[in-house]
């Protein structure tokens, strides 16, 4: 008898040297997702996820929280230097630079769309 085995190739550690963070903090909810430099996601997090729910996503604890899940992952997994790309107007994203530390910072870029001139 045959058994359906599902076979993945993630089945072996990675070793990345160099990623990209991007933080999208919003006033609702924030989501980090990291990425290697040919933009394939290796870990995401948002609040949602790490069960805060209702008007607790929106502090910056939980930013503190998912940011630090994100990059145990990647730690784990041998990034040792990251570019940042930081989206967004709320608190989420300074508590998040303050986690990132832990990892030699190359770059970072803001990334929040600005309007030119706005509505009429």
């Amino acid at each position: 008898m045959r058994k359906n085995v599902c076979i993945s190739s993630y089945n072996h550690t990675r070793k990345i040297q160099k990623g990209i963070i991007h933080v999208q903090a919003s006033f609702n909810n924030t989501i980090v997702i990291i990425t290697d430099v040919r933009g394939w996601v290796i870990s995401c997090s948002s609040t949602s996820t790490c069960g805060f729910k209702g008007i607790r996503r929106e502090t910056p604890f939980a930013a503190q929280t998912i940011t630090g899940n994100v990059i145990r992952i990647i730690s784990d997994q041998g990034m040792q230097q990251a570019e940042i790309m930081i989206n967004g107007p709320d608190l989420g994203r300074d508590v998040a630079l303050r986690v990132i530390r832990r990892i030699s910072i190359l770059l970072i870029r803001d990334v929040t769309p600005m309007p030119h001139n706005g509505c009429r």
